[in-house]
């Protein structure tokens, strides 16, 4: 396999693997925390980085289709979140291209976890009003 080539995001607060601590985002780079996961809060990025992707699919979510693709820590492998490849619905294209990150599978800037009293039953994208 060769050398994992790890990014370290220096010089400011940023959201990391709750396992291995890769860093994967700034805060300052947070596009929207109006997002939700089956576990509880997820935030959109433009960028992130020290992730790998799966598979292409189609998920039908809250705010309609989307073709995601799982994103996963290069550092650990476990799932972190899913980057939007397409939105079929057009008031939801400003997605593609960009990252959830699930709040409950990082730590925050601060080192913290985020524990979720009401677990959802199901994963979505559902923006708070």
């Amino acid at each position: 396999m060769g050398r994992l080539f790890v990014v370290t995001l220096d010089g400011g607060r940023v959201y990391s693997c709750k396992h291995c601590k890769t860093h994967f985002a700034y805060a300052n780079q947070i596009i929207s925390k109006a997002f939700h996961s089956k576990h509880g809060k997820a935030y959109l990025f433009d960028k992130v980085v020290n992730v790998t992707v799966g598979e292409k699919e189609d998920r039908l979510m809250m705010t309609g289709m989307h073709t995601v693709v799982d994103i996963f820590c290069v550092g650990c492998g476990s799932i972190v979140g899913w980057k939007y490849e397409a939105a079929h619905e057009k008031s939801q294209q400003y997605k593609e291209g960009k990252f959830i990150l699930e709040r409950f599978k990082v730590l925050g800037p601060d080192g913290s976890t985020y524990v979720n009293q009401d677990i959802q039953a199901g994963g979505s994208d559902v923006e708070d009003a």
